[in-house]
């Protein structure tokens, strides 16, 4: 049989009273964090899990060395890659992952699933960790699952969304399927995989378009969406759903309303160059966070 996970006296990443995140795939910069309380780590049979308590961002969930989410700011990730193609589609009916959160306050959707972090541990750590971040998880039917989420396919009705994640024990990879749209990373690191993953996603889908929001705990503060659909007819810079400003207090959104996903599409001159074919700026590799 396995080991089973294991409790390790103390994360290396924390020294000092501050934990430090550094990759060499974003070489030359790093993001520290004040931390006011050890809270949870483990190593499971995938992947290193740590939960803390920082000084500024609340409750920090860190894989593989890696920042996950934070209670501070995991709202503006969370609201966009759940709002941007939904709000784009006449009649959602599936949402996968994270997004979940957000979903099940707005219109109805058929279905609600939710794969689990690479191992079973990953829910209970969640749960009992960052109550604020899954508390509306609790009060819904949702299917949690226990493998990786590269292995949760099926047929797809609507967007299915993603999450940020640390490096699948899989190796990295760009779209889990050719129905699965993926995060698509940050404008001042990785403009070559950016323009590379585009030009593989429009191989796939007859629309793709590039949006970004800002999150302060992402490598160099901003993360960006890959949006891809079947429809030709599909306009994601236009939302089909537009959400009064009622509906934006309904549903508690901090981040995202109907202008925010217009201005997500606007990219800065550079990005722009580089999306319309032009060569990019030396960038860093692909970033671990999928």
């Amino acid at each position: 049989a396995s080991p089973g996970p294991t409790m390790e006296p103390g994360p290396p990443a924390i020294r000092e009273g501050w934990f430090r995140e550094t990759c060499s795939l974003w070489p030359g910069q790093a993001m520290s964090l004040q931390v006011d309380e050890l809270l949870h780590h483990q190593r499971s049979r995938y992947q290193e899990i740590l939960v803390f308590r920082s000084k500024t961002y609340g409750n920090v969930l860190v894989l593989d060395g890696v920042i996950q989410c934070t209670e501070r700011d995991e709202f503006s990730y969370q609201e966009m890659i759940a709002n941007l193609p939904l709000c784009s589609h006449p009649s959602p009916r599936k949402v996968s992952e994270g997004v979940s959160r957000l979903r099940v306050r707005g219109p109805p959707l058929f279905k609600v699933s939710l794969p689990d972090l690479y191992n079973p541990e990953g829910k209970e750590t969640l749960t009992s960790s960052l109550s604020p971040v899954w508390i509306s998880v609790t009060a819904f039917a949702l299917s949690l699952g226990g493998g990786r989420g590269s292995s949760f396919r099926g047929p797809r009705e609507a967007p299915v969304l993603g999450k940020r994640a640390a490096p699948s024990p899989d190796g990295p990879h760009v779209l889990t399927s050719p129905h699965h749209p993926s995060p698509g990373e940050c404008q001042w690191l990785h403009l070559d995989l950016i323009k590379e993953m585009r030009q593989f996603c429009k191989s796939l889908f007859p629309v793709v378009e590039y949006a970004y929001c800002t999150i302060p705990t992402y490598p160099s503060g901003q993360i960006g969406f890959m949006l891809c659909s079947k429809t030709p007819s599909t306009n994601f810079r236009e939302p089909v759903q537009q959400l009064t400003q009622e509906q934006v207090e309904k549903m508690s959104l901090k981040y995202y309303n109907s202008d925010i996903h217009r201005a997500a599409f606007v990219l800065p001159e550079f990005a722009r160059k580089v999306s319309a074919g032009r060569p990019a700026l030396p960038c860093a590799l692909r970033s671990p966070r999928v």
